[in-house]
């Protein structure tokens, strides 16, 4: 029987990188599976009065679905996780092409994404 490591092995660091793939692939699915039917529904199928009437997406209907707890959960979800899918894929596309900025790159896109995390929590919240 061996030993799982041997003495010239190192340890397993520790990383972000199982966190920021995670809230990438959800932003993945997320922005797949619904991004399109949001887009389509919102700005041609509705204002049009082809799915529903006009007035569906009106200001004081759309207020109150942000004043409400599970509405405003499925705003900040849908903002959060299709900003951190887009940050991470910008960090990645720097680095394809060419720019190895590192760290430096990754705190930014990763720090501009949980900024607008906070700021859409934040906003969400004052509203309620």
């Amino acid at each position: 029987m061996t030993p799982s490591h041997t003495v010239d092995e190192a340890p397993l660091k520790r990383t972000h990188e199982p966190i920021v793939w995670s809230l990438f692939g959800a932003g993945g699915v997320l922005s797949a599976m619904f991004g399109p039917m949001l887009i389509l529904v919102t700005t041609i199928l509705v204002p049009l009065g082809i799915l529903l009437p006009t007035g569906t997406l009106s200001y004081s209907r759309v207020l109150a679905f942000a004043q409400w707890w599970p509405g405003a959960l499925a705003i900040l979800a849908v903002v959060s996780l299709f900003m951190f899918h887009a940050m991470h894929r910008l960090c990645h596309s720097l680095h394809d092409l060419g720019f190895h900025t590192g760290r430096g790159a990754q705190l930014v896109c990763y720090g501009f994404a949980a900024l607008i995390t906070i700021i859409c929590a934040l906003v969400l919240r004052s509203l309620q």
